[in-house]
């Protein structure tokens, strides 16, 4: 399980962000084709329990996304509680295109988001959505120009949690 730990054990809520070119561009799919059956179960189990974390954290978790969010990377910001993205964000699933398809739980969330249609076309034809269509279509909460200050601001509103480590 993720622990956090902050002033007197205080803590309104996680920001996980990337930097200004990529939120995660997800694994290296060349190098997920070469791992073993055990070694690819190993990986999805380890890929799982990470989102299981990130949803289960005890505060509020905002993903701040800048650049490409690809594959897991997008999974990742499915589990977080709010997605704030900025003008040149882009979110999409390529692995269809190598015959891949997300086992963290994105096949699951991202339908719960968007609707089933929408997510079947962003996963089947390995669409790419930009930051202005993510939010029309409610992939994301808010585009910014500045997504980790203005994730910041918004976390400041919520009430503290005691967070026990």
């Amino acid at each position: 399980m993720l622990s956090a730990e902050a002033d007197a054990g205080m803590l309104k809520a996680l920001i996980i962000t990337g930097n200004e070119k990529f939120f995660s561009a997800g694994a290296d799919l060349n190098e997920i084709s070469r791992l073993t059956g055990p070694e690819a179960f190993g990986f999805s189990r380890a890929g799982q329990a990470l989102m299981q974390a990130v949803d289960q954290f005890p505060v509020s978790v905002i993903a701040a996304i800048r650049g490409y969010c690809m594959g897991g990377g997008m999974d990742l910001a499915l589990v977080c509680d709010y997605r704030i993205a900025a003008p040149n964000a882009v979110f999409g699933h390529r692995g269809a295109t190598l015959g891949v398809m997300t086992g963290w739980g994105g096949t699951q969330r991202l339908p719960r988001l968007i609707g089933k249609a929408r997510a079947m076309q962003v996963f089947l034809l390995a669409e790419m959505v930009k930051a202005d269509e993510a939010l029309r279509i409610g992939l994301v909460d808010r585009i910014a120009e500045d997504p980790i200050r203005t994730a910041m601001d918004f976390a400041g509103k919520f009430t503290l949690h005691a967070v026990e480590t």
